[in-house]
């Protein structure tokens, strides 16, 4: 089966910014249309293919929900893969994780479950600028490079805010 367009998936034209709200009315409707239970009494290739098309489906919808995934896979669609493990060469923005890191390591060490969620809203803020230049600069074939650097920012603050829903998690228990 070929791969269509997540975006065409879901009825929507390729693009960054997205209403999430949008996305996931539209996901659940598709889900229940296509589950796989609803085919349960069906032939054994169309239980096949309702699995795969039940699958595709998942993942075209977590790619779309995730800004950093999206963004990776509009390059995608232009022609310009990133590999999936990526580095960052802008040694200002490597200190400031590791700032972050220092500073998440520290609050976890104390327990600080105020400053945890001052840290979250601070990291969200970071996040949402680096969207905002993502989405200002991605069409443009002369900005590319500057749209892959972004995303690569994009793959730590996620990876940065996993961490941290994790130990808000531990330090709530």
């Amino acid at each position: 089966m070929a791969k269509p367009c997540y975006f065409a998936l879901f009825d929507l034209q390729p693009g960054f910014r997205l209403d999430l709200n949008e996305l996931s009315a539209r996901y659940r409707e598709l889900a229940r249309q296509t589950h796989p239970d609803r085919f349960a009494d069906a032939s054994e290739h169309d239980r096949r293919v309702a699995l795969e098309r039940a699958a595709q489906l998942n993942d075209a919808y977590q790619t779309l929900r995730s800004a950093s995934q999206r963004a990776r896979y509009l390059l995608t669609l232009r022609g310009h893969e990133l590999p999936l493990e990526t580095t960052v060469q802008d040694p200002a923005f490597l200190m400031q994780q590791m700032e972050l890191r220092e500073e998440l390591q520290d609050l976890q060490e104390s327990a600080d479950l105020s400053g945890v969620g001052a840290f979250k809203k601070r990291l969200k803020q970071a996040q949402d600028r680096l969207n905002d230049g993502f989405a200002d600069c991605w069409e443009d074939p002369a900005r590319r490079g500057e749209a892959e650097r972004l995303v690569r920012r994009m793959q730590f603050l996620d990876k940065l805010s996993s961490e941290v829903r994790q130990l808000e998690e531990r330090l709530d228990d």
